[in-house]
């Protein structure tokens, strides 16, 4: 099977039936048809319509097959690959202005940076490593869609708290049988859970301190006993004026529940194995290659928040002011870092030990960490420049009403009809101010763990010896001349 279509992931997904509970009630029938769901299931198709569209810039051929791969399994083995998965990254990112954080391309990224890998799971056994391989293969070979789960459920989160509860909360490995691994208990947070093929579950942190914990594995969403309950939709209206991107793009977020779940032993990349769940991201290139495609996506969000808010700008003609100016040279300021942080990844790039040409980590999380700070504050200019005009939004329908000749009277802008202006404040109030833009915001702030955490990580693990070499080079080459030329001066007076 090449690069599958829009049509076959929604055939796809409709047909695995998995169990997702919304609003208090069990999905029946087709997914795809569902108001919370058809929205972001149609905008994920429409990504697999463009790979197919743009076969030479979208995919490889598979030295295996023959048959084309979508570019965003591809192991990168020189730069110039890494440049290949940029372009494609953002080619999909642009169909969805970067609104999708888990559009195939991120999981697709996360699968093959582990099978590259895989040596580390035969730490335990062979086979787990062989696993990781297969998913890989029949990934690529089936154009796969993934969800996945790194979280914990929050009940107590002082340093010092291990589960101690009479019945399971945090999913782990109760059992073990001929037929696998049984899992009970509760992951967060699976975006996107329920309308993807597979979901990929790798060890928290408690697999340090309890081997229980100490699992990885792949099974599909309709496994039974797996269930995915959704939190509200923030898709209120199908309408594209009302809500331009929640409309489309609201990923729906779920808790995953694991109830006696039998997890097949060729679906096992770890059990109860602490060693190996620690070394899954220490010494796999994980993490490089995942921020090198989010931070390839978030620029492409970025250069659409700097359209919005010039629109804005010019709209309502408040260009002729310096605070306008700095607000809008932040946005661009940002914009400049990314892009330099990313290409500056790219240019010092190495292969690493598994022969996989990985992305130089420093500048990306530099830009990882930035961007945690960076987003909230493009929420705010959005804000600030838009002022009332982000609640001076009426509907669609209102256009629509006997009352439209007012709107088009008291809501037209200097240089715009009212229809096309309150189109555009209500881009930029789904931005920043609904509940899909505050959601969008949450998810930015969080997206690689806690801000201040990635900071610490950085500030502990940065090479900092360059830096102090020179500052000692200059103190013993100038400041102790110079005060030997004092001493001099003082002897001789």
């Amino acid at each position: 099977m090449t690069v599958i279509s829009g049509e076959e992931y929604l055939n796809r997904i409709n047909q695995m039936n998995a169990e997702v509970w919304i609003d208090g009630k069990q999905m029946k029938g087709n997914i795809s048809d569902h108001p919370a769901f058809s929205g972001v299931m149609k905008s994920q198709a429409k990504l697999y319509d463009l790979q197919q569209k743009k076969m030479d810039a979208m995919t490889y051929t598979s030295p295996k097959t023959g048959e084309k791969i979508g570019l965003s399994f591809l192991e990168p083995k020189t730069k110039e690959d890494l440049e290949k998965r940029r372009i494609m990254i953002q080619e999909w990112a642009r169909n969805s202005v970067g609104m999708l954080g888990r559009s195939p391309d991120y999981m697709n990224t996360a699968v093959m940076s582990f099978a590259a890998a895989a040596d580390i799971f035969a730490v335990e056994d062979n086979r787990f490593a062989e696993n990781m391989r297969n998913l890989y293969e029949r990934a690529k070979n089936k154009d796969l869609s993934f969800t996945h789960t790194f979280i914990n459920p929050q009940v107590n989160r002082s340093s010092t708290y291990l589960e101690n509860s009479a019945k399971v909360i945090s999913a782990q490995t109760i059992q073990k049988n001929n037929d696998g691994i049984v899992v009970e208990g509760a992951r967060l947070l699976a975006t996107q859970g329920g309308i993807t093929d597979e979901i990929i579950v790798f060890p928290t942190h408690l697999a340090s301190v309890n081997k229980d914990f100490a699992y990885a594995f792949s099974i599909p969403s309709n496994t039974p006993g797996l269930k995915f309950i959704c939190r509200e939709s923030f898709r209120y209206k199908d309408s594209a004026f009302d809500h331009p991107l929640g409309s489309q793009f609201d990923e729906i977020d779920t808790i995953v529940v694991f109830d006696h779940v039998t997890v097949p032993w060729d679906r096992v990349f770890c059990y109860q194995n602490p060693e190996a769940s620690l070394k899954i991201y220490s010494e796999s290139s994980f993490y490089p290659l995942i921020a090198h495609q989010i931070t390839s996506r978030r620029i492409v969000k970025t250069e659409f928040i700097l359209g919005v808010a010039q629109m804005l700008v010019n709209t309502i003609n408040v260009g002729e002011y310096q605070h306008i100016h700095e607000k809008i040279t932040e946005v661009i300021s940002g914009l400049e870092t990314l892009k330099a942080l990313l290409l500056t990844s790219e240019m010092n790039a190495k292969l690493d030990k598994w022969g996989t040409m990985v992305p130089d980590y420093p500048p990306l999380y530099t830009a990882i960490s930035m961007y945690s700070h960076l987003y909230p504050r493009y929420c705010e200019i959005l804000q600030q420049i838009g002022a009332s005009g982000l609640v001076s939004i009426p509907s669609e329908m209102d256009f629509l009403s006997d009352v439209r000749s007012d709107l088009e009277t008291y809501l037209q802008a200097a240089n715009t009809n009212a229809n096309d202006r309150v189109k555009l404040f209500r881009l930029a109030w789904d931005i920043s101010m609904s509940a899909f833009g505050s959601r969008q915001s949450l998810y930015e702030r969080f997206f690689f763990g806690d801000p201040v955490k990635m900071a610490s990580s950085i500030y502990q693990n940065y090479d900092k010896e360059q830096s102090i070499s020179l500052v000692e080079t200059f103190l013993k080459n100038n400041c102790e001349n110079a005060s030997l030329f004092s001493k001099t001066q003082e002897e001789d007076s």
